[in-house]
């Protein structure tokens, strides 16, 4: 068992506040929130079961972030039992388990699943930043989305990019067959 100091169950908090942040930011399309969160040198990778994602820098992944999350989609992450392990005084990695929905209202689909981060942290003049993130998904299902379905509410309607604003991504994607390996 790891004994923290007082200070470490501080940064705990202000480590899970900074994830926390990270998919609320992402499911409301709040980019000047997102660029608060990631050294300007971030690197992504995210290991989808039908995709892998690559980024390098903040400015790359805000835009993937902004054109895979849009006015056309409905999201939800729920990051949570985090295992946080510090590595210095101002650096940390962290595991967490996510759960993610997507419904993609222009593909008519659903995407559930579940993955697993891992995270890098640093701190910078005293705040907590995501340095590296990555995932690789536990599990992932896509089913259609049924015409009875109602949607009642829709966040990224209002916040996220419209067709006219964003841009293509395809360049950070790489995508593999719907199948499971």
């Amino acid at each position: 068992m790891v004994a923290f100091t007082p200070e470490q169950l501080s940064d705990l908090e202000e480590i899970k506040q900074l994830k926390s942040r990270y998919c609320r930011a992402t499911d409301t399309c709040d980019e000047a929130l997102l660029r608060q969160l990631f050294t300007p040198d971030v690197t992504v990778e995210y290991r989808g079961g039908a995709y892998i994602a690559r980024c390098a820098g903040v400015d790359e992944m805000i835009d993937f972030l902004m054109n895979a999350h849009h006015s056309q989609m409905i999201t939800m992450h729920h990051a949570h039992l985090p295992d946080i392990r510090f590595t210095g005084a101002d650096a940390a990695e962290g595991i967490w388990y996510c759960e993610d929905f997507h419904i993609a209202l222009d593909r008519k689909e659903i995407t559930s699943g579940c993955l697993i981060y891992r995270d890098q942290y640093v701190r910078r003049d005293g705040t907590w930043l995501i340095a590296r993130t990555e995932y690789d998904r536990v599990w992932e299902a896509f089913e259609p989305l049924r015409p009875e379905i109602a949607i009642t509410a829709h966040q990224l309607a209002r916040t996220g990019r419209t067709p006219d604003q964003r841009r293509n991504i395809d360049h950070l994607l790489h995508w593999k067959a719907r199948t499971a390996a």
